[in-house]
């Protein structure tokens, strides 16, 4: 966020600096702008990965590979940064969609805690959107090397089994 200039951005999209700055008000009116309409991209992403996922019928490794996709495809980064810039979604959490939907498979839905499924969404969500920007540095880390380190196709497939043995999403 500290790269980002009103002038570069300005130029980018045809206006002038006193336009954006009327227009937003300030640089941190653009920046806060930026953010909305990222969180929004991320959401609608993530939605439309849900929605094609449940209209496939699919099992949870599907729904998995499908987030992996989506977040190699730039939105990993978008996530991290959206993160570290402070952004909050205003209402509902960002991954709220994918919250409702895992908590309705659950065959215990109606008595168990969301709080539970809320911390396996919230887990797999850290776990892809750093894997374009760390998979790797941390498999090796591990003590992984060469393809074990490289291939993320593994881990995936770990973290679709475990989230399908969350509690109660099996």
């Amino acid at each position: 966020m500290a790269a980002v200039q009103v002038r570069t951005v300005a130029t980018r999209v045809g206006m002038t600096d006193a336009g954006i700055n009327h227009h937003f008000g300030s640089r941190d009116g653009l920046l806060a702008a930026l953010l909305r309409h990222g969180g929004w991209k991320v959401r609608a992403g993530v939605e439309e990965v849900l929605r094609s996922w449940l209209d496939r019928g699919a099992d949870l490794v599907d729904l998995v590979d499908g987030l992996a996709v989506f977040y190699r495809r730039g939105y990993g980064e978008l996530a991290v940064a959206l993160h570290a810039a402070g952004w909050r979604d205003q209402g509902s959490g960002m991954l709220d969609p994918v919250v409702d939907v895992l908590h309705a498979l659950r065959p215990d839905a109606a008595t168990a805690s969301v709080e539970d499924t809320r911390l396996a969404v919230a887990a797999l969500h850290q776990a892809l959107a750093t894997e374009p920007l760390y998979g790797p540095r941390f498999r090796r880390s591990a003590g992984l090397a060469g393809r074990a380190a490289t291939d993320s196709g593994p881990q995936l497939r770990w973290w679709a089994t475990h989230l399908a043995r969350s509690p109660g999403l099996r």
